[in-house]
Formats: C-alpha cells, sequence, structure tokens
C-alpha cells in the first residue's frame, strides 16, 4: 500500500467519524434538552407563558431521527466533510452555518405545511437546534487547532513535490514553509534546469524534470504536486499533465497572477468553465446578510444609548453658531456611489463657498470654537450611526472620501480606488491602528485593503473594541 493511498483512506475515516459523530451529537441533544425542557422547566406558569404543553416522548423521538437523516444528507451535499487543511476558521464556520440554515428552515416549512408545529415544544425546539450548531462547530474547532498543532510537530503531514521556477516557485515554497501547522512538507522541488547548473528557490535546491516523471513521484512517495509555474510555460504544462495523465496523485496549480492586484480572489466555475476571480467584494450572500444585521442592530442599540449626548452636541451647536444642527457632506462609499454623510456642524455657515474642499490639516481656523472641540473628540461623527440605519454606511469600513478628493487621490494613490468595494464605515482598521486625518494616504489605504481582503465578523467586533478602549480622542483630528 502506497503512502499517497493511506493518506486518503485516512481522509475517508476522518470524514466517516465525523458524519457518525455528527448523527450522535444531533441524536442526544435532541433527548438531552426535551429532558431539560420537560424536567426543569415544567412548572405550569412557564407553560402558560409559551401556550404549550406537550410531553409525548414518540413524536419527538420521529422528529429527532428525521432531523438526524436530513442533516446527514443536507451536510453531504454541501460537501461540509471535505477536508479543510489551510482552510481559515472563519471558512469553517461559514460552512457549516449556511447548511444547518438550510436544516432549519427546510423543518420549518414542513411544520407549516403539515400543520404539527403545534405538536412541538417551542422552547425544546429552539434550544435543542442552537446547542447542535453551536456542539458541531466547536468540536470540529478543537479538531482542528488540534490537528494544526500536531502537523506543526510534523504528525499528518502531506509530502509535495514542488515543480516550477522564478519567483511564483519561490513565493509558493515560502507560503508552505510560513504555515507549518498547515502540515505540509516540501520534498523537492523540480524545475526546467540543466542538469550541470545548480540553481536555488527559497534555499531550496532545484533538481532537473525526470524523464519518467510519474515513476519519479511514485518512488519518492509524494503525497501532492504543485505546478508553479509562469503562464509563458504553457507547453511545459501541458506536458507535466499528459506525463501524469495515468497517476492518480493530486495536482494543484499554482496561478501566475500574483504579479496583478488582487483583492478577495477566488477559483469557481461558471457553466462549467473554471473561472478565477481576481477582484471582489466580500459583501455576497451570507456574509452580506451578516454584515447589515450587524450594522443594524449595533446602529440601534448604540443611537438609543447615547441619545442623551446627541441632544447636548446639538444643543451645544445651536447654541455656538446660528445655523443648522446638521452638516451634509457628500461622500462616496460601495460601488462609487455617493450618498449625503451626516455630522454635527463644526464650522460657521458657507464656510466653504469662500475656500472650497479643503483637506484638514494642523492649525486651520475655520471650525468654531465648540467645533473643534466636537472634531478632537469625533464626537462631530455620531450623526452618521443614522447613515449606518438608512444603508448608506457601516459601523466598520474604510472611511468615506470626498468626491473631489477621490478624483485626486485615484491616479496618485495604487489601489486606491478598491477601497469602495464594502460600505464606508464610522470606524476602520486604518482609524484604529493611527491612520488618520493628515497622515500617509498610502499607507491608510493599506489598511483598508487588508480589512478587505481579511473581512470577518471577528475582526469588525475587534475594530469596534479597538475605538472603545483608545478613546475618540486623536492627535490627527483637526
Amino acid at each position: 500500500m502506497s503512502y499517497s493511498f493511506s493518506l486518503k483512506s485516512h481522509a475517508n475515516l476522518t470524514s466517516n467519524f465525523l458524519r457518525l459523530l455528527d448523527f450522535i451529537i444531533i441524536f442526544a441533544l435532541g433527548f438531552f434538552s426535551y429532558f431539560v425542557r420537560f424536567s426543569v422547566f415544567k412548572t405550569s406558569a412557564w407553560d402558560y407563558l409559551l401556550a404549550e404543553r406537550t410531553y409525548d416522548l414518540g413524536n419527538y423521538t420521529a422528529l429527532i431521527l428525521a432531523t438526524c437523516v436530513l442533516s446527514f444528507i443536507i451536510f453531504n451535499f454541501f460537501r461540509i466533510y471535505e477536508h479543510l487543511r489551510g482552510r481559515s476558521l472563519w471558512h469553517l464556520f461559514q460552512r457549516l452555518l449556511f447548511p444547518w440554515i438550510v436544516l432549519v428552515l427546510i423543518l420549518g416549512l414542513f411544520a407549516f405545511l403539515t400543520k404539527t408545529g403545534a405538536e412541538y415544544s417551542r422552547l425544546w425546539m429552539m434550544s435543542w437546534l442552537v446547542a447542535d450548531f453551536l456542539v458541531l462547530y466547536f468540536y470540529r474547532l478543537i479538531l482542528i487547532l488540534c490537528f494544526r498543532f500536531l502537523r506543526a510537530k510534523g504528525f499528518n503531514t502531506r509530502h509535495i513535490v514542488i515543480i516550477g521556477s522564478g519567483d511564483l516557485a519561490e513565493r509558493a515554497i515560502r507560503s508552505i514553509e510560513k504555515h507549518p501547522s498547515m502540515g505540509y512538507v516540501i520534498s523537492k522541488v523540480l524545475g526546467p534546469v540543466s542538469l550541470n547548473s545548480e540553481e536555488k528557490l527559497a534555499g531550496k535546491l532545484v533538481e532537473a524534470l525526470p524523464i519518467d516523471l510519474s515513476s519519479y513521484l511514485e518512488n519518492i512517495g509524494a503525497d501532492e504536486v504543485w505546478i508553479a509555474l509562469p503562464l509563458r510555460k504553457e507547453s511545459l504544462i501541458k506536458e507535466l499533465m499528459h506525463q501524469l495523465r495515468f497517476s492518480t496523485i493530486t495536482i494543484h496549480l499554482v496561478p501566475d497572477i500574483f504579479g496583478l492586484s488582487l483583492l478577495n480572489h477566488s477559483v469557481f466555475e461558471i457553466g462549467g468553465v473554471p473561472v478565477i476571480q481576481l477582484r471582489g467584494t466580500p459583501m455576497r450572500g451570507m456574509n452580506a446578510v451578516l454584515k447589515s444585521c450587524e450594522d443594524k442592530i449595533l446602529a440601534s442599540v448604540i443611537l438609543i444609548l447615547i441619545s442623551p449626548i446627541l441632544l447636548f452636541v446639538a444643543l451645544g451647536v445651536k447654541l455656538s453658531s446660528p445655523g443648522p444642527v446638521f452638516y451634509k457632506q457628500e461622500r462616496i462609499s460601495w460601488n462609487n456611489k455617493s450618498f449625503k454623510m451626516l455630522k454635527f456642524r463644526s464650522m460657521p455657515v458657507n464656510t466653504e463657498s469662500k475656500t472650497g474642499a479643503v483637506w484638514a490639516k494642523p492649525g486651520e481656523n475655520r471650525a468654531t470654537r465648540f467645533g473643534s472641540f466636537l472634531r478632537k473628540t469625533s464626537l462631530d461623527e455620531l450623526p452618521q450611526f443614522i447613515n449606518v440605519l438608512k444603508g448608506d454606511m457601516s459601523i466598520v469600513g474604510p472611511r468615506p472620501e470626498r468626491p473631489v478628493f477621490v478624483e485626486q487621490f485615484k491616479d496618485q494613490i495604487p489601489g486606491y480606488m478598491f477601497k469602495h468595494m464594502m460600505k464606508a464605515g464610522i470606524t476602520g482598521w486604518a482609524q484604529v491602528n493611527g491612520w488618520r486625518g493628515d497622515t500617509d494616504l498610502a499607507k491608510r489605504i493599506e489598511y483598508d485593503l487588508f480589512y478587505i481582503e481579511n473581512w470577518s465578523l471577528g475582526l469588525d467586533i475587534k475594530i469596534i473594541f479597538m475605538t472603545l478602549y483608545k478613546g475618540f480622542i486623536n492627535k490627527n483630528a483637526y
């Protein structure tokens, strides 16, 4: 038995183990929730509150078994048992969440169509389904972290052969060596070099391609082949694929796209044609739903909590200078669409009719005395939570800019326009890291693009807490 085959057997064994464990967890938690519901929360007052009193264990057993079978079908359909080596923990969460939502919706639809919803305790159903998802996710999380630890120590590794040349192959080698927890070990580096020359990539000796590549890979016990050749070597790539046409080894192609400006790149299929997405927004599908829920819920709660502050600041603006309380300024947000951003007015009315659009700098005296206080404490930004409720902005995201400055900077700063692939935010990764106001704009864009490339709810929460921790007062706010 070859080493490669044993790895595949190990993967199949792990998948089958997960299937069995999922079945057991869903089944056991169903009865555990039943026991808690009807043994702990069995007071008549509780039943009266929820207008339910259902105890028939037979009905519950049938539903639990049906859910176990349905989850088995749905989880296999969405391929959640495929290996997650090299994937992020956020990817794991997403991969489990969507199939679970589908499962819950099917159960709800079945209850509606058969009018059997009243036969089951709603408290039991909610607690069971929530507990199921949490346990299924966290035990997977623990398993992945354990596997990463073991792989970093040299266990459960896959031996790969890299066939490549130049910067592309060197980048692939360095990336693999940088993440030992992914469990990849580079056995050999092969390339189109002469037998008499000695070439190195990332400190590794490059050997000449063997005549019989398939036999060579089998003899050294390789599990995977990564082809990292530039696109101009198309003929060599085709030749390699031809040599490996009878081999069952896993083959990966490292695309020659690293010289391009990438943002949320991915590989998918359209009508049977493989497509590489070079640039895209992370705000699609479930991500967009989660981000919208985050914004609407938090903005509503925050506006209620800060309403006394809003009233105090509005009164201060009105008393400090004549004119409206709010100042509406055109800004550019998602997909280059403009919107009217709300701020508490910090300057006398019609100030910009004399100076035009001016980038805020140290020493400027256009603001009123109270307006200067608002700017330094960022209190003038608070009305933007109304923009969040309207859907113009997000709580966290790249800061929006005025159209005149967008036109000025888009040709000066590489990647500047990519920041508009997400909604603008009240606070952001650049701001909490000190890149605010009259600071290095290129550096700020670098942080904005990092945020877009690595977006997650966890990162949003981290930025919100960093904003609260570091406070609203900033030396670069004028």
